[in-house]
């Protein structure tokens, strides 16, 4: 069982599986909460059966599997549908969230989530850690990585907090704004870090 957990957040485009995969290549537990929504509507799971009764087959590609792409244009341009469809995964991630940190066999472990902050579960979290990039190469990144309209990509970033709100709970930052080389000395100088403080709580 970890003795630390740390909430890994930033902006859509901030590198934060970069990151993320930094801390598992040291052997840390992460816990990814993209990877928790993905399977939670996986075939024959509820949430899909939910869905597809919500928004019909147009939402689904033709192996059955949702078409997030498809949903996402559909709910980030009406605010009740994207309600809905928060107000049916964001408690069934929570809940497996918390399962699996309890069960992380890592010193500390790592809590991955991009809406962190805007869910509070960073009340859940001991430490807080924010990718921080500025607004406009998070824009350019997700452009050229989605290969979408920067419209899409300005709607998306609306709905989440903003860089200002996420440094401002934040304990930890990682400088995002340069090459991908100047992430992983950051990462093992918090690997550091963090270790030491999950030596402290289990003495505590």
């Amino acid at each position: 069982m970890s003795h630390l957990l740390v909430g890994l957040t930033g902006g859509i485009g901030s590198g934060k599986t970069q990151v993320s995969d930094l801390f598992a290549a040291l052997g840390v537990s992460v816990i990814d909460a993209d990877i928790l929504a993905r399977e939670l509507v996986a075939p024959g799971m509820p949430a899909l059966k939910a869905i597809r009764q919500k928004f019909g087959d147009a939402v689904l590609d033709n192996n059955g599997e949702l078409n997030r792409r498809q949903l996402r244009e559909r709910v980030f341009s009406d605010p009740e549908q994207k309600a809905w469809l928060d107000n049916l995964l964001h408690p069934l991630i929570r809940h497996e969230l918390i399962k699996q940190a309890r069960e992380a066999p890592s010193e500390y472990a790592i809590l991955a989530v991009p809406l962190l902050v805007e869910n509070q579960l960073n009340k859940l979290t001991d430490r807080t850690l924010v990718i921080d990039v500025e607004p406009q190469r998070q824009l350019e990144r997700v452009v050229s990585r989605d290969r979408v309209s920067e419209q899409q990509v300005r709607n998306i970033i609306s709905h989440q907090a903003s860089r200002e709100d996420r440094l401002a709970v934040a304990d930890d930052v990682i400088d995002n704004n340069g090459e991908i080389s100047q992430l992983a000395p950051q990462v093992q100088k918090l690997h550091e870090k963090y270790l030491k403080l999950a030596k402290i709580n289990l003495k505590a």
